[in-house]
């Protein structure tokens, strides 16, 4: 007798003790998970710490702590006064609340920015700005003393009574008259229409730039939780709610960075989760039935199952003290890979059983049969998993432990637990045999014609290899993410313009004067579109700007902030003064038909229109126009403020994110190149790195993480292989027979990679953890075969072996075929080459491993060895 068929014949014997044992250590093993539950989703800690480019980061996070895990807030307004009071609001309600938002800057505003903003014009747009302003100083005048729908009309009025004195001329306030049309006309008819105040005074539509405000936050993370900024996130859109920022006033807030992205990916993961489980689970009792065709069974191997994933995690748990939001999915491994072991145990014990009524005996002949190929492929299988333990990729590394000592222990209990259960249970005996006959003839055909199907097979082989030139690896991480989730769409949105691009590098110096020079040498590399220093907020020409400046404050100054300012209009006040302006738009067009009479006379029956409307349209007119021109009076007051600027003088939160505590300046660099396309961003590394070896950020992190990633599956495959070769020999002691196990397994491998070729299927950092899992399930598959054969077995395809496998097979499928179904596009490639590399598994093994085996020798068989 063999070890396994001695330990399936004791548990047999006593099945209470073996199963009271098994739930024993199961119940102990679920106390401890929840006692010791831990998850830690933070996503940096998922590669070693002591690589370099790692390193190198830790040293640029520690002494720049703010700019690690960030919430980029971005809000977008109609108009450049509506963006910016909504991000000053914004940004002073988060400040309040500094133990969920510790860290909170406007990078593009505040007073700082705000004062000194006219400085960082050139010298002409400051000579120009500030005379536009001074010839606008009636104008801006008797909106500051009057900022409401009143003032405006009392100014258009004055400037009417200028046309009619000859003193001005209608076309000179043309284009405020239609602008002031459209307001009003959208508001009569239901509408708000907001105005832009600073593309009134200038006469340009506001940039892109102008309409968009940005928010830096670090919020307080958990990450025990799935989503560890969700919290923040959820109290971040809770204030903007609150203060009214929303697309019903003209503003929009959406988040990114480094946080929300990390959420939101989880969040997809999530998503559809209640289908694909269901589907998983319906798919896996249907295969379980059509496989051994029992209820009793299917609970044996089901309870067998749930207690041996309790115990996995239990043991797992301990191993790796923390899970991490990859060895998690473990649960997933064991479930697919567990069921295949119990598939192949009770499709053996029901061929045992058909040739052999007795429970406890064909029990017995079924450990003594599955014995040493369940075995071999659990050991092949954990020696997969166990491949990464040496790699630089921890997050794989963790899953290939806990994985691999799952499969450990789904291999005891298929021997122990699982035989119990099924001599408890008692099934009732087999009345047929339980293999495919209606395949007898395909046996036959193979048998016959076994050199014409290895000829066919080298063939595909010698084929794929030639595709593998057009193999594709997809290095872009955002490709594996949901364009349709909100961190995703806005970090596209914000890298067309290379002024917001997200693709930037970081370069600690030793001293801001260092970060001067060094920032100047990269500057001037091709592929830079600029690098800034704290240097690069102290702006030129200070002395003549601030002339000009202090020149229109002088005239500016009791225009913009008058001493007496009138009280709000009350609405019959409004009607009033909508009236008295129609009339006088009326009279100053007379009967001239030019396009400014025309304008004058639509604008006129326009406010006639919101006199009519009622109280509310001129509620509407007045959210269109008011509130925008009381930030707009702000911001001109603000700007006449300037002084000169130099590093001594910047806000010490601006001086925190450039220069550090211990004096390390900060230099960041944008590429030119702003279309995320993976080369463009390596050649953009490249050069930063020529000059500057310490740089760091997204691009340098992207690619050396892809890099750690695929040399660590590419070092675990080598390291799998060689190990699987070694256990190979050892068990089956033939180069033969290895040859003949690992054979089909190379041609699956290159069919599937030649698949993915001809579909476009690219490989990418999410579905390349299906080749270990091809390289697992494929040799465990032709095992089941080499060690058939080895015993004397022919007539595979006809035979419970084919059964089994086949079966197998389509669990596993069942298990991972529906991650295809996720809406998250990792996941669902993943799912995808999952089931190609499955099916060419499959094909392989019920087709070329017979074929290549071809009749059993009776000199290579193996009698009853010991395990």
């Amino acid at each position: 007798m063999t070890v396994i068929e001695r330990i399936v014949a004791f548990c047999c014997r006593w099945p209470w003790a073996v199963i009271v044992a098994c739930l024993i250590l199961a119940g102990g093993a679920v106390w401890y998970t929840s006692q010791n539950f831990a998850m830690n989703t933070d996503s940096s800690q998922l590669i070693d710490a002591k690589v370099g480019w790692r390193m190198r980061q830790a040293r640029f996070d520690a002494a720049f702590p703010q700019q690690t895990n960030l919430t980029l807030v971005v809000i977008d307004g109609a108009t450049p006064e509506l963006a910016e009071s909504a991000a000053a609001r914004l940004t002073q309600k988060l400040i309040a609340n500094p133990t969920l938002f510790p860290h909170v800057l406007r990078p593009d505003g505040g007073d700082f920015f705000n004062q000194n903003g006219l400085l960082f014009l050139s010298l002409p747009e400051v000579k120009n700005t500030t005379q536009q302003l001074i010839k606008a100083q009636p104008f801006l005048g008797g909106l500051a003393a009057d900022p409401s729908l009143r003032g405006i009309m009392t100014n258009l009025s004055t400037f009417l009574l200028g046309v009619q004195a000859g003193q001005a001329k209608l076309a000179d306030f043309d284009g405020a008259m239609v602008r002031f049309t459209d307001v009003f006309t959208a508001a009569a008819q239901g509408n708000v229409k907001y105005l832009s105040w600073r593309s009134l005074i200038t006469g340009t539509a506001p940039k892109p730039e102008e309409i968009r405000r940005f928010i830096e936050v670090k919020p307080r993370l958990d990450f025990n939780a799935l989503e560890p900024g969700k919290e923040a996130s959820d109290a971040i859109r809770a204030d903007a709610r609150a203060l009214g920022i929303t697309p019903a006033n003209g503003v929009t807030v959406r988040l990114t960075g480094p946080v929300p992205l990390s959420d939101e990916e989880f969040a997809t993961l999530t998503d559809r989760a209640g289908l694909m489980v269901g589907a998983m689970m319906g798919g896996v009792l249907l295969v379980l039935w059509f496989a051994v065709r029992s209820f009793r069974i299917i609970f044996a191997i089901l309870v067998t199952l749930f207690v041996g994933l309790a115990i996995a995690t239990g043991v797992g748990l301990k191993a790796v003290g923390v899970f991490n939001i990859i060895s998690i999915a473990f649960i997933a491994l064991f479930v697919g890979l567990g069921v295949d072991f119990g598939i192949q145990f009770s499709v053996r014990y029901r061929s045992e059983r058909h040739r052999n009524d007795d429970l406890k005996q064909a029990l017995a002949c079924t450990g003594r049969g599955v014995g040493v190929p369940l075995a071999l492929a659990a050991a092949a299988t954990a020696a997969g998993f166990f491949s990464f333990l040496p790699t630089t990729y921890t997050g794989v590394a963790e899953l290939g432990l806990v994985a691999g000592i799952g499969m450990i222990v789904a291999f005891l209990l298929s021997i122990t637990m699982l035989p119990a259960m099924i001599m408890l249970l008692n099934p009732p005996g087999e009345h047929e045999d339980v293999g495919f006959q209606s395949l007898g003839r395909l046996d036959d055909f193979m048998t016959r014609h076994r050199r014409n199907v290895v000829r066919v097979a080298a063939i595909a082989g010698v084929l794929s290899l030639g595709l593998m030139a057009f193999l594709q690896f997809d290095s872009n991480p955002l490709d594996l993410r949901s364009p349709k989730v909100e961190s995703v769409s806005t970090l596209f949105d914000l890298m067309k313009n290379p002024q917001t691009s997200p693709n930037t590098i970081d370069v600690p110096a030793l001293s801001l004067t260092d970060a001067d020079s060094v920032g100047a040498r990269i500057a001037q590399e091709p592929l830079v579109a600029q690098a800034l220093t704290l240097s690069s907020f102290v702006p030129d020409q200070q002395k003549e700007k601030l002339a000009l400046i202090q020149d229109a404050a002088g005239l500016l100054d009791s225009t913009l902030n008058p001493l007496d300012v009138a009280a709000p209009p009350t609405d019959a006040d409004l009607v009033r003064s909508f009236g008295d302006t129609a009339a006088k738009l009326r009279a100053a067009a007379g009967t001239a038909q030019d396009k400014p009479a025309r304008d004058a006379r639509r604008l006129a029956d326009a406010l006639a229109a919101l006199v009519k409307a009622g109280p509310q349209a001129r509620a509407r007119a007045e959210k269109a126009l008011v509130p925008g021109l009381k930030t707009m009076l702000t911001q001109l007051s603000d700007s006449l403020k300037a002084g000169p600027v130099s590093v001594s003088t910047m806000p010490a939160d601006l001086r925190a994110d450039w220069v550090a505590a211990d004096g390390t300046a900060r230099i960041q660099v944008f590429p030119k190149n702003t279309s995320n396309d993976p080369p463009a961003l390596s050649a953009f590394s490249d050069q930063v790195l020529s000059v500057a070896p310490q740089a760091t950020g997204a691009p340098i992190s992207i690619r050396e993480s892809g890099k750690t990633i695929v040399g660590a599956f590419a070092e675990a495959g080598i390291l799998s292989f060689i190990v699987i070769i070694v256990l190979l020999a050892l068990v089956l002691k033939s180069v033969h027979d290895v040859l003949m196990t690992l054979a089909p397994l190379v041609l699956s491998g290159l069919l599937t990679l030649a698949t993915c070729v001809i579909l476009g299927l690219r490989l990418n950092f999410a579905n390349v953890i299906a080749l270990p899992l091809l390289l697992g399930i494929g040799v465990a598959f032709n095992i089941y075969f080499v060690v058939a054969w080895r015993h004397g077995q022919r007539c595979f395809l006809a035979s419970s072996l084919t059964r089994a496998v086949i079966f197998s097979a389509a669990t596993t499928a069942s298990g991972f075929g529906t991650l295809w179904l996720s809406v998250h596009p990792g996941t669902a490639s993943m799912g995808e080459l999952l089931m190609i590399s499955l099916g060419w598994v499959l094909v392989t093994t019920l087709f070329l491993s017979p074929a290549l085996l071809g009749p059993p020798s009776h000199s290579l068989r193996l009698h009853d060895p010991e395990v």
